[in-house]
């Protein structure tokens, strides 16, 4: 009997090595006898870079970069030097984690920082950089990103533009003289697990700035600025930049790495699979328990679990373990799961569910372990 234990994070509660090692010790309980492999995976966002460091085996890399309002912190990536293989979230840089909430103002940040982090995994010699989307503070296209890295933006007089997200309407040239050498040497893969267009309805500001900072009354001024800044960009470029999915993911971020790095957009969950080898590793497994903080309809978004669901075989059984459930049971049959089970649905209420997250777990794991183990 071969079960696979693969979950996400439960964001806020439960990080996906303590879910494998919880699981673990329930179906240890259970089934003695069990073959128990544990892996932990990501969607590629938040938290991403500790799974990647489970499986790509580089070393952390303290960097001091600026943040999205140009104040200095400190930032790390993850580097293995053997393979010159960097892994970089925006996030560390860029992120709104580093942000209060009061002070968040998607107008006035960038991704400078992230293009600082860039340029010194380069200077360290890598030659393949994984770049992780999401949690951004930013809706600037990627161009603090790209001047970092030695890109200028110019205004209709020629004149220099601060590199924020209410600057990108002043943008009309964009000048590459000074770019880094040997940027497009390397082999960039773009970490994004949304299909967000640039700019409209699902575009970069109607879907995601107000949780970035911008008011009602912000809107059409960030909206207008990133459908200017489009034209520039696919003159320069030769490019139709809304026609590129996923290019308003991190506030613009999938277009500015699409350009100014020519890096391609991959699947986050395809990236981290394909590093745990997990398609050739679940080929004989009984049963793959899976799980994450919500079954939701965003699942088949990019999720973690939708990207188990898409690679699994026929001979694996699928269990999924999460926080919340909203699925019905004609939508779970739907989706192939064979086991569901959610810990919301066990709790006195939410704050027990959030509090003792490990022991409702356990309770959950015993039970598909008792199913598994009856056939």
């Amino acid at each position: 009997m071969k079960i696979v234990i693969a979950p996400d994070k439960f964001k806020g509660t439960l990080t996906s090595f303590e879910f494998c090692n919880i699981v673990e010790k329930s179906i240890q309980s259970i089934i003695p006898k069990a073959n128990i492999l544990k892996l932990p995976l990501a969607d590629g966002g938040d938290g991403t870079i500790e799974i990647i460091h489970h499986y790509l085996n580089g070393q952390f890399i303290d960097k001091q970069v600026k943040n999205p309002f140009f104040k200095t912190i400190n930032a790390s990536y993850l580097f293995n030097s053997a393979k010159k293989i960097a892994f970089i979230e925006m996030a560390e840089a860029s992120g709104i984690k580093s942000i209060k909430k009061h002070s968040l103002n998607v107008k006035k940040t960038s991704t400078y920082g992230t293009g600082e982090l860039i340029k010194d995994a380069i200077e360290k010699g890598a030659k393949t950089i994984i770049l992780g989307l999401g949690g951004s503070a930013t809706n600037d296209c990627g161009i603090g990103m790209a001047h970092a890295l030695g890109y200028n933006f110019l205004d209709k007089d020629q004149n220099p533009v601060f590199p924020i997200g209410e600057n990108l309407q002043n943008i009309k040239y964009i000048d590459n003289k000074n770019v880094l050498p040997n940027l497009y040497e390397i082999d960039f893969k773009i970490a994004c697990d949304v299909t967000n267009p640039l700019y409209g309805v699902n575009g970069a500001v109607n879907v995601y700035a107000k949780q970035k900072g911008a008011s009602d009354e912000d809107l059409p001024l960030l909206e207008n600025g990133v459908i200017s800044f489009s034209e520039v960009i696919d003159d320069h470029f030769n490019i139709k930049s809304q026609q590129i999915i996923g290019g308003g993911a991190a506030g613009g971020m999938g277009v500015g790495c699409t350009t100014f790095l020519q890096g391609k957009l991959i699947s986050g969950n395809e990236l981290i699979q394909n590093l745990a080898n997990f398609k050739e590793k679940i080929k004989d497994a009984d049963w793959i328990i899976t799980g994450e903080g919500k079954l939701d309809n965003q699942t088949a978004s990019g999720k973690t679990i939708h990207g188990i669901l898409k690679v699994r075989n026929s001979s694996n059984k699928i269990a999924v373990l999460c926080g919340r459930i909203t699925l019905s049971k004609n939508e779970i049959n739907n989706l192939n799961i064979n086991h569901a089970e959610d810990i919301i649905s066990i709790a006195k209420d939410e704050k027990d569910a959030f509090d003792n997250t490990t022991t409702h777990l356990t309770y959950l794991a015993k039970i598909v372990s008792k199913k598994i183990k009856k056939g």
